[in-house]
């Protein structure tokens, strides 16, 4: 890898700084992982190891992932779950994601992580939660698979406790034990967290959701990711099932019982959110917790949509996440984020949400989320993760303004990506490892698992 890179001539460069900076005929020099100098042209270029062209191009700095299952890569459209809502979805698919295996994971990592590269995400966090017994390595193989690809990665481990014999939505046989959970959280952050600044691989704590663990998990959670400083994630409020659920099991609604288990502060952030009252959305942004929006998910299971608006005037920093592959089908962060702006735009008219505030949620929202201030922005002293896209093609022909053009027209891929200074995508394509390769195998699995 050159230690210094030059992306030069960039056609248009938005920094998602706080005042939206825009620049034309622009350039990046980056030095180590680091943005060094960033403007227009200069007088003299930075001498660099590598030059890059940006022209015909426009660049945001990479997009940030909150929110992902990607062992869901291996059941996508199942044909029996693809009317179905989310307790019946979870229901039709348990039984198939109870086969994973090291193996399985590996490949359907490698294969999300490649779709959400492509499409311009450098940093994506990970919900991994079901561990068949005898297969407790998900998470370190899901971990290799980003070493080998080059994404910058926050995985979490996920957790279910509570299997139908005792009221929870799993079957028995993909929960855990609430010991053996907290034994190998512990193990997992002791290994892998590194909380450096331009860290690579970053570990969180996720018990999966209300119905599928008990409160004393969740209380253990907290006390575990408090001694470590690392951050918290879960599902919460995302159906109106699952709001009754908690009602009837615990006479509670779901945000009070993640309070009286000690999850409300800034480390933590929440997959969904849908489900808030006013009262509720107060507490979440006087707290400073994080909301994972998947709108293409939501909508898929007609869940229906995070109050992100009211969640962002609150406090409560908003990113965006593709969700599990099965229930969006998709790993494309910038699909995701077109369908953030124009789910937002149906529910409250044209003018509530614009083209760079959507991005910035794409972007330094989920950077906030995963506690990343080194993250989301293109200005000196960040790490290098740039996306760009070629404006000359087809589905950006005779677009206006290049910015907009990245969320108004179709989602394209992206034709140079950049993670931590590396180039990892060139030309549209991969340059980490073979994706046929990777695919092949992708397929021979979902096939076995299907």
């Amino acid at each position: 890898m050159a230690r210094s890179l030059l992306i030069r001539d960039i056609d248009t460069l938005a920094l998602m700084d706080p005042a939206n900076t825009v620049l034309r005929d622009a350039y990046l020099y980056i030095e180590a992982g680091e943005i060094v100098q960033v403007g227009t042209r200069p007088a003299r270029w930075p001498r660099a190891d590598r030059t890059i062209s940006g022209r015909h191009s426009v660049a945001i700095p990479g997009l940030v992932n909150t929110h992902h299952h990607l062992y869901q890569t291996l059941t996508r459209a199942c044909a029996a779950a693809a009317d179905a809502e989310l307790f019946d979805w979870l229901r039709t698919l348990y039984p198939r994601w109870a086969r994973l295996d090291e193996e399985s994971v590996h490949a359907a990592a490698l294969a999300g992580m490649a779709e959400l590269l492509l499409s311009g995400c450098t940093t994506t966090a990970d919900h991994h939660y079901v561990f068949p017994r005898g297969h407790s390595a998900m998470i370190d193989a899901e971990i290799e698979a980003a070493r080998r690809i080059g994404i910058r990665f926050h995985p979490t481990r996920g957790s279910m406790s509570v299997g139908r014999s005792k009221g929870g939505l799993p079957p028995d046989s993909v929960v855990e034990s609430e010991s053996k959970i907290l034994a190998d959280s512990e193990r997992l952050v002791r290994k892998y967290h590194d909380p450096a600044e331009g860290s690579m691989l970053r570990v969180a704590l996720a018990p999966c959701s209300p119905f599928s663990v008990s409160p004393e998990l969740m209380r253990e959670t907290a006390d575990l990711a408090r001694r470590y400083h690392v951050r918290l994630h879960t599902h919460l409020a995302e159906t109106r099932d699952e709001e009754a659920y908690c009602l009837e099991r615990f006479g509670k609604r779901p945000l009070d019982l993640l309070e009286e288990a000690g999850w409300l502060h800034p480390n933590t952030w929440l997959a969904h959110g849908i489900y808030f009252n006013r009262g509720e959305i107060r507490r979440l942004g006087r707290a400073g917790v994080g909301i994972a929006h998947c709108p293409t998910s939501n909508m898929r299971l007609g869940s229906g949509s995070a109050p992100v608006l009211a969640l962002s005037r609150a406090g409560c920093p908003v990113g965006l996440g593709v969700d599990g592959s099965a229930s969006n089908d998709s790993s494309h962060m910038l699909a995701e984020a077109r369908q953030a702006l124009l789910l937002t735009r149906l529910m409250h008219g044209a003018a509530a949400l614009n083209v760079a505030d959507t991005l910035r949620m794409a972007t330094v929202g989920g950077a906030r989320c995963l506690g990343r201030d080194d993250l989301g922005t293109l200005e000196a002293g960040k790490r290098a993760d740039v996306a760009l896209f070629d404006l000359r093609d087809v589905g950006y022909s005779g677009a206006g303004d290049a910015v907009s053009a990245l969320l108004l027209c179709a989602p394209g891929r992206v034709s140079t990506l950049i993670v931590e200074g590396r180039v990892v995508v060139e030309g549209g394509e991969l340059q980490t490892l073979s994706l046929d390769r990777v695919l092949a195998r992708h397929r021979r699995l979902a096939k076995r698992m299907a």
